[in-house]
């Protein structure tokens, strides 16, 4: 069999295409999705909940709400913690497309249109969207609510370690280190030369000492890679029965587990307490009555403080592996 060259391939596009386009067969999960969603008036609720954001008529034509909180469900989906990387893989993909229903001569959405969009609708809105979701797994009997697990992962901030500046005079890193070598004696002519002096330093950075004047609230953070960035740490409450995610929780990136879990634990326990109502299409109730009584977690959220706290809510702890 012959190689084939990239330089055979090459060719005059044609002015014109057929008018029927190639129909990609679609995901039977996006599929489901979209059916649950449709039925159950997901794109209606966004809107209701969203208009306050919009005016009537002026300003560009904006993502539909439906669309938008589509798009974040793919991004959770499939696994993308950035807005270039969920665009990136809307304009890539055609399942995605007819998920969102976005025609082949459509542009998909970019990510400052998914960020601005984000930033657009506050955090209270989200959550009420959030809090929708959950009461239809509630009514699909997706829901049971009694045993719930509680784990974290990092996420890096879209700010920049060199961008820090000293929370108590406003002085860049740069500006620091150079200091340091004129105070020390050393000649640390140019970048290369500073950060070879930094490299050599026992220190090294505090969040008491330097934040970012971009995101204040990003947390100097040594990664799993080994690498220190500055992060955020997202905490997770899911269902251990059936996987739904009932609660989360975002702290500074350099935040202990055991320093965290309480809040997490009394956000999964106040959402399942307002699900125990809900009736599944059968007419039963599936979430546990009692509300929540297990919490399991790994040992790094292990501390007798933690479990003093967790009995105090009337919650018995379980480590992971138990």
């Amino acid at each position: 069999m012959a190689m084939g060259t990239r330089k055979q391939r090459e060719r005059q596009e044609g002015l014109w295409y057929e008018a029927e386009l190639p129909e990609a067969p679609g995901h039977p999960f996006y599929k489901r999705l979209n059916e649950i969603l449709d039925k159950a008036g997901f794109d209606s609720f966004c809107e209701t909940n969203c208009a306050p954001f919009y005016h009537e008529k002026l300003g560009r034509p904006s993502l539909a709400p439906g669309l938008y909180f589509r798009v974040m469900m793919i991004g959770f989906f499939e696994g993308l913690d950035s807005e270039r990387g969920i665009a990136w893989r809307l304009a890539d993909s055609l399942t995605l497309r007819q998920f969102l229903s976005i025609g082949l001569d459509e542009k998909t959405p970019d990510h400052v249109t998914i960020s601005r969009t984000r930033r657009l609708i506050d955090g209270e809105t989200h959550q009420r969207v959030f809090n929708w979701v959950l009461e239809r797994l509630a009514q699909s009997g997706l829901v049971k609510g009694k045993t719930i697990g509680v784990d974290s992962t990092t996420l890096e901030a879209n700010a920049a370690m060199k961008s820090i500046v000293r929370r108590d005079t406003g002085e860049s890193y740069s500006a620091y280190l150079k200091g340091l070598a004129e105070a020390e004696g050393i000649d640390a002519k140019g970048a290369a030369a500073l950060l070879r002096m930094d490299r050599k330093r026992s220190k090294k950075t505090s969040n008491e000492d330097w934040e970012s004047p971009s995101d204040g609230e990003a947390e100097i953070t040594k990664l799993k890679d080994g690498r220190t960035a500055l992060a955020y740490k997202a905490e997770n409450a899911v269902d251990m029965e059936t996987g739904a995610i009932v609660a989360v929780t975002t702290h500074g990136g350099a935040a202990a587990d055991t320093a965290t879990i309480e809040e997490t634990v009394i956000e999964a326990g106040l959402a399942v307490a307002e699900l125990i109502t809900a009736k599944t299409v059968e007419g039963n109730y599936e979430v546990h009555p009692g509300g929540m009584e297990e919490v399991v977690a790994d040992k790094g959220y292990h501390s007798n403080d933690v479990a003093v706290g967790l009995q105090e809510l009337g919650v018995l702890a379980r480590q992971r592996g138990c």
